[in-house]
Protein backbone atom coordinates (compact mmCIF):
# COMPACT_ATOMS: atom_id res chain seq x y z
CA UNK A 1 0.00 0.00 0.00
CA UNK A 2 1.23 3.42 -0.70
CA UNK A 3 0.91 6.17 1.89
CA UNK A 4 2.95 9.07 0.64
CA UNK A 5 0.87 12.15 1.30
CA UNK A 6 1.31 12.38 5.03
CA UNK A 7 4.89 11.44 5.72
CA UNK A 8 5.89 8.43 7.87
CA UNK A 9 7.64 9.34 11.06
CA UNK A 10 8.59 7.76 14.36
CA UNK A 11 6.02 7.68 17.12
CA UNK A 12 8.09 9.76 19.49
CA UNK A 13 7.97 12.64 17.02
CA UNK A 14 4.34 12.09 16.20
CA UNK A 15 2.15 15.17 15.83
CA UNK A 16 -1.07 15.50 17.77
CA UNK A 17 -2.76 16.47 14.52
CA UNK A 18 -4.66 13.39 13.27
CA UNK A 19 -3.65 14.18 9.70
CA UNK A 20 -0.03 13.68 10.71
CA UNK A 21 -0.46 10.52 12.80
CA UNK A 22 1.07 8.07 10.41
CA UNK A 23 3.94 5.68 11.17
CA UNK A 24 6.05 3.73 8.76
CA UNK A 25 3.50 0.98 9.15
CA UNK A 26 1.20 3.13 7.02
CA UNK A 27 3.55 2.85 4.08
CA UNK A 28 3.55 -0.91 3.83
CA UNK A 29 1.75 -3.26 1.56
CA UNK A 30 1.14 -6.89 2.15
CA UNK A 31 2.26 -9.78 0.02
CA UNK A 32 -0.34 -12.50 -0.31
CA UNK A 33 -1.84 -14.50 -3.17
CA UNK A 34 -1.70 -13.08 -6.67
CA UNK A 35 -4.62 -12.69 -9.00
CA UNK A 36 -3.69 -14.73 -12.04
CA UNK A 37 -3.53 -13.46 -15.58
CA UNK A 38 -7.00 -13.36 -17.09
CA UNK A 39 -7.53 -10.67 -19.68
CA UNK A 40 -9.89 -7.96 -18.44
CA UNK A 41 -12.41 -6.56 -20.91
CA UNK A 42 -11.90 -3.11 -19.35
CA UNK A 43 -8.19 -3.04 -20.10
CA UNK A 44 -8.36 -1.19 -23.37
CA UNK A 45 -5.32 -0.87 -25.61
CA UNK A 46 -5.14 2.66 -26.97
CA UNK A 47 -1.82 2.48 -28.78
CA UNK A 48 1.02 0.10 -29.58
CA UNK A 49 3.51 2.96 -29.32
CA UNK A 50 5.70 3.43 -26.24
CA UNK A 51 4.87 6.68 -24.43
CA UNK A 52 7.71 9.20 -24.63
CA UNK A 53 8.32 11.02 -21.34
CA UNK A 54 10.69 13.59 -22.81
CA UNK A 55 9.30 17.11 -22.56
CA UNK A 56 6.31 16.12 -20.43
CA UNK A 57 5.08 17.88 -17.29
CA UNK A 58 4.01 15.84 -14.27
CA UNK A 59 2.21 16.53 -10.98
CA UNK A 60 2.61 14.23 -7.96
CA UNK A 61 0.58 14.48 -4.77
CA UNK A 62 2.43 13.29 -1.70
CA UNK A 63 5.59 13.85 -3.69
CA UNK A 64 7.95 15.18 -1.03
CA UNK A 65 9.24 11.90 0.42
CA UNK A 66 8.94 8.14 0.24
CA UNK A 67 7.49 6.59 -2.90
CA UNK A 68 6.25 9.94 -4.19
CA UNK A 69 9.75 11.39 -4.03
CA UNK A 70 11.11 8.34 -5.86
CA UNK A 71 8.47 8.78 -8.58
CA UNK A 72 9.60 12.36 -9.14
CA UNK A 73 13.27 11.40 -9.28
CA UNK A 74 12.66 8.65 -11.83
CA UNK A 75 10.47 10.85 -14.02
CA UNK A 76 13.15 13.53 -14.09
CA UNK A 77 15.79 10.93 -14.93
CA UNK A 78 13.63 9.96 -17.89
CA UNK A 79 13.53 13.47 -19.30
CA UNK A 80 10.34 15.19 -18.19
CA UNK A 81 10.38 18.95 -18.65
CA UNK A 82 8.78 19.94 -15.36
CA UNK A 83 7.50 18.54 -12.08
CA UNK A 84 5.00 19.85 -9.56
CA UNK A 85 5.56 18.41 -6.09
CA UNK A 86 2.34 18.79 -4.08
CA UNK A 87 2.65 17.77 -0.44
CA UNK A 88 1.40 18.76 3.01
CA UNK A 89 4.96 18.80 4.40
CA UNK A 90 6.45 22.15 3.41
CA UNK A 91 9.96 21.47 4.73
CA UNK A 92 10.35 18.17 2.92
CA UNK A 93 8.76 19.58 -0.22
CA UNK A 94 11.16 22.49 -0.45
CA UNK A 95 14.12 20.20 0.23
CA UNK A 96 13.00 17.79 -2.49
CA UNK A 97 12.61 20.53 -5.07
CA UNK A 98 15.96 22.08 -4.16
CA UNK A 99 17.64 18.70 -4.69
CA UNK A 100 15.82 18.10 -7.99
CA UNK A 101 16.73 21.50 -9.38
CA UNK A 102 20.36 21.13 -8.36
CA UNK A 103 20.57 17.71 -10.01
CA UNK A 104 18.42 18.15 -13.13
CA UNK A 105 18.57 21.87 -13.81
CA UNK A 106 16.97 25.08 -12.54
CA UNK A 107 13.18 25.29 -12.48
CA UNK A 108 12.77 21.60 -13.31
CA UNK A 109 10.69 21.15 -10.16
CA UNK A 110 8.30 23.38 -8.23
CA UNK A 111 6.78 22.79 -4.80
CA UNK A 112 3.35 23.78 -3.57
CA UNK A 113 2.04 23.03 -0.07
CA UNK A 114 -1.09 20.97 -0.58
CA UNK A 115 -3.63 19.37 1.72
CA UNK A 116 -5.32 17.04 -0.76
CA UNK A 117 -8.51 16.98 1.30
CA UNK A 118 -9.07 20.65 0.42
CA UNK A 119 -10.22 21.09 -3.19
CA UNK A 120 -8.93 24.65 -3.51
CA UNK A 121 -5.43 23.62 -2.45
CA UNK A 122 -5.42 20.61 -4.75
CA UNK A 123 -6.64 22.64 -7.71
CA UNK A 124 -3.97 25.27 -7.00
CA UNK A 125 -1.35 22.60 -7.77
CA UNK A 126 -2.93 21.99 -11.19
CA UNK A 127 -3.10 25.71 -11.86
CA UNK A 128 0.57 26.04 -10.89
CA UNK A 129 1.53 23.41 -13.46
CA UNK A 130 -0.21 25.38 -16.20
CA UNK A 131 1.15 28.77 -15.12
CA UNK A 132 4.72 27.50 -14.61
CA UNK A 133 5.12 25.05 -17.49
CA UNK A 134 2.17 26.01 -19.74
CA UNK A 135 0.84 22.45 -19.79
CA UNK A 136 0.22 19.28 -17.81
CA UNK A 137 0.65 15.74 -19.15
CA UNK A 138 0.84 13.33 -16.20
CA UNK A 139 -0.99 13.31 -12.87
CA UNK A 140 -0.03 10.87 -10.12
CA UNK A 141 -2.55 10.79 -7.27
CA UNK A 142 -0.12 9.27 -4.81
CA UNK A 143 -1.26 10.76 -1.48
CA UNK A 144 -2.58 8.16 0.94
CA UNK A 145 -2.56 6.92 4.53
CA UNK A 146 -3.23 3.78 6.52
CA UNK A 147 -4.95 4.82 9.72
CA UNK A 148 -8.24 3.09 10.46
CA UNK A 149 -8.24 4.79 13.88
CA UNK A 150 -8.97 8.01 11.96
CA UNK A 151 -11.04 6.46 9.21
CA UNK A 152 -12.86 9.64 8.21
CA UNK A 153 -9.53 11.26 7.34
CA UNK A 154 -8.35 8.03 5.73
CA UNK A 155 -11.37 7.97 3.41
CA UNK A 156 -11.01 11.69 2.67
CA UNK A 157 -7.40 11.20 1.53
CA UNK A 158 -7.54 7.73 -0.02
CA UNK A 159 -10.89 8.07 -1.79
CA UNK A 160 -12.25 11.61 -1.99
CA UNK A 161 -8.93 13.20 -2.92
CA UNK A 162 -8.27 10.56 -5.58
CA UNK A 163 -11.66 11.30 -7.14
CA UNK A 164 -10.98 15.02 -6.97
CA UNK A 165 -7.50 14.59 -8.42
CA UNK A 166 -8.89 12.49 -11.26
CA UNK A 167 -11.61 15.00 -12.08
CA UNK A 168 -9.12 17.86 -11.96
CA UNK A 169 -6.84 15.83 -14.21
CA UNK A 170 -9.66 15.60 -16.75
CA UNK A 171 -10.37 19.30 -16.37
CA UNK A 172 -6.76 20.37 -16.93
CA UNK A 173 -5.65 17.67 -19.42
CA UNK A 174 -8.77 16.36 -21.14
CA UNK A 175 -9.32 16.89 -24.86
CA UNK A 176 -12.96 17.57 -24.04
CA UNK A 177 -11.72 20.66 -22.19
CA UNK A 178 -9.47 21.92 -24.98
CA UNK A 179 -6.29 20.17 -23.85
CA UNK A 180 -4.12 17.40 -25.31
CA UNK A 181 -5.00 14.42 -23.14
CA UNK A 182 -2.48 12.69 -20.89
CA UNK A 183 -2.07 10.05 -18.20
CA UNK A 184 -3.58 9.75 -14.73
CA UNK A 185 -1.94 7.26 -12.38
CA UNK A 186 -3.90 6.46 -9.22
CA UNK A 187 -2.00 4.66 -6.49
CA UNK A 188 -3.82 1.76 -4.85
CA UNK A 189 -2.21 -1.14 -2.97
CA UNK A 190 -1.88 -4.87 -2.97
CA UNK A 191 -4.62 -4.65 -0.37
CA UNK A 192 -6.89 -3.43 -3.13
CA UNK A 193 -6.66 -7.00 -4.46
CA UNK A 194 -7.31 -8.95 -1.25
CA UNK A 195 -8.62 -8.79 2.31
CA UNK A 196 -6.79 -8.12 5.58
CA UNK A 197 -8.71 -8.10 8.84
CA UNK A 198 -6.26 -5.79 10.59
CA UNK A 199 -7.26 -2.71 8.56
CA UNK A 200 -10.65 -3.27 6.87
CA UNK A 201 -11.35 0.39 6.10
CA UNK A 202 -7.97 0.93 4.49
CA UNK A 203 -8.51 -2.22 2.44
CA UNK A 204 -11.88 -0.87 1.33
CA UNK A 205 -10.35 2.43 0.21
CA UNK A 206 -7.82 0.64 -1.98
CA UNK A 207 -10.46 -1.61 -3.53
CA UNK A 208 -12.26 1.64 -4.29
CA UNK A 209 -9.26 3.09 -6.14
CA UNK A 210 -8.96 0.03 -8.37
CA UNK A 211 -12.67 0.02 -9.22
CA UNK A 212 -12.62 3.76 -9.90
CA UNK A 213 -9.60 3.58 -12.18
CA UNK A 214 -10.74 0.54 -14.15
CA UNK A 215 -14.04 2.30 -14.80
CA UNK A 216 -12.41 5.59 -15.82
CA UNK A 217 -10.06 3.48 -17.94
CA UNK A 218 -12.86 2.52 -20.33
CA UNK A 219 -13.37 3.45 -24.01
CA UNK A 220 -15.99 6.10 -23.27
CA UNK A 221 -13.70 8.20 -21.09
CA UNK A 222 -10.63 7.70 -23.26
CA UNK A 223 -12.47 8.65 -26.46
CA UNK A 224 -13.82 11.76 -24.72
CA UNK A 225 -10.71 12.92 -22.84
CA UNK A 226 -7.67 11.31 -24.46
CA UNK A 227 -6.51 10.37 -20.95
CA UNK A 228 -5.10 6.95 -20.11
CA UNK A 229 -5.89 5.76 -16.55
CA UNK A 230 -3.38 3.42 -14.88
CA UNK A 231 -3.36 1.83 -11.41
CA UNK A 232 -0.22 1.08 -9.39
CA UNK A 233 -0.40 -1.34 -6.44
CA UNK A 234 2.82 -1.07 -4.41
CA UNK A 235 3.95 -3.81 -2.05
CA UNK A 236 6.00 -3.28 1.12
CA UNK A 237 8.12 -0.21 0.58
CA UNK A 238 9.28 0.65 4.09
CA UNK A 239 10.19 -1.21 7.26
CA UNK A 240 7.02 -1.25 9.37
CA UNK A 241 6.99 -0.33 13.02
CA UNK A 242 5.28 -3.56 14.05
CA UNK A 243 5.04 -2.59 17.71
CA UNK A 244 2.99 0.49 16.84
CA UNK A 245 0.39 -1.27 14.70
CA UNK A 246 -2.29 -0.87 17.38
CA UNK A 247 -2.15 2.90 16.91
CA UNK A 248 -3.57 2.60 13.40
CA UNK A 249 -6.41 0.13 13.89
CA UNK A 250 -10.06 0.69 14.74
CA UNK A 251 -10.67 1.52 18.37
CA UNK A 252 -12.60 -0.87 20.58
CA UNK A 253 -11.53 -4.15 18.93
CA UNK A 254 -9.23 -6.11 21.28
CA UNK A 255 -6.29 -7.75 19.53
CA UNK A 256 -6.87 -6.04 16.20
CA UNK A 257 -3.54 -4.25 16.40
CA UNK A 258 -1.82 -7.59 16.93
CA UNK A 259 -3.62 -8.95 13.87
CA UNK A 260 -2.32 -6.05 11.82
CA UNK A 261 1.18 -6.54 13.19
CA UNK A 262 1.08 -10.20 12.21
CA UNK A 263 -0.08 -9.21 8.73
CA UNK A 264 2.95 -6.95 8.42
CA UNK A 265 5.52 -9.30 9.90
CA UNK A 266 7.96 -11.17 7.68
CA UNK A 267 6.89 -9.45 4.47
CA UNK A 268 9.79 -8.74 2.10
CA UNK A 269 10.43 -5.01 1.72
CA UNK A 270 11.51 -3.26 -1.45
CA UNK A 271 13.23 0.08 -1.96
CA UNK A 272 11.07 2.92 -3.22
CA UNK A 273 13.25 2.98 -6.33
CA UNK A 274 11.86 -0.38 -7.40
CA UNK A 275 8.32 0.99 -7.41
CA UNK A 276 9.47 4.11 -9.26
CA UNK A 277 11.21 2.09 -11.97
CA UNK A 278 8.02 0.07 -12.31
CA UNK A 279 6.03 3.27 -12.65
CA UNK A 280 8.08 4.26 -15.70
CA UNK A 281 7.44 0.92 -17.38
CA UNK A 282 3.73 1.16 -16.60
CA UNK A 283 3.46 4.69 -17.99
CA UNK A 284 5.36 3.76 -21.14
CA UNK A 285 3.67 0.43 -21.85
CA UNK A 286 0.50 0.14 -19.78
CA UNK A 287 -2.88 -0.16 -21.46
CA UNK A 288 -5.73 2.11 -20.48
CA UNK A 289 -7.50 0.74 -17.40
CA UNK A 290 -4.69 -1.67 -16.51
CA UNK A 291 -3.65 -2.57 -12.95
CA UNK A 292 -0.02 -3.22 -12.00
CA UNK A 293 1.77 -4.61 -8.93
CA UNK A 294 5.28 -3.81 -7.68
CA UNK A 295 6.48 -5.80 -4.66
CA UNK A 296 9.35 -7.75 -3.16
CA UNK A 297 11.95 -5.84 -5.19
CA UNK A 298 10.83 -7.76 -8.28
CA UNK A 299 9.92 -6.34 -11.70
CA UNK A 300 6.48 -4.81 -11.98
CA UNK A 301 3.76 -7.02 -13.43
CA UNK A 302 0.25 -6.47 -14.72
CA UNK A 303 -2.76 -7.89 -12.90
CA UNK A 304 -5.78 -8.77 -14.98
CA UNK A 305 -9.05 -8.98 -13.11
CA UNK A 306 -11.36 -11.91 -13.90
CA UNK A 307 -14.77 -11.19 -15.35
CA UNK A 308 -17.31 -11.40 -12.53
CA UNK A 309 -19.33 -13.99 -14.46
CA UNK A 310 -16.47 -16.44 -13.94
CA UNK A 311 -16.53 -15.99 -10.16
CA UNK A 312 -19.62 -18.02 -9.25
CA UNK A 313 -18.76 -20.33 -6.36
CA UNK A 314 -18.77 -23.98 -7.41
Amino acid sequence: MNCSAYRPRSVKNESTNPSDRISKATCCNYRFSYIQNIRSPLSVSVSNMVYDLKGKVALITGGAAGIGLAYGEELLKNGIEGLIVADVNEKQGNEAVEKFNKTYGPKKATFIKTDVTKKEQLEAAFQLAKSTYSKLDIVINNAGILNDAHWELEIAINCNAVVQGSLLGIQYMGKNNGNNGGIIVNIASILGLQKLEGCPIYVGTKHFVIGLNRSFGSPYFYDLTGIRFLTMCPGVTDTPLISDANKFTLNGFPGLGQNLAEGLRDLPPQPTTNVAIGLIKMIKDGENGSVWVSEGNQPIYEVEIPDRLTLRKK
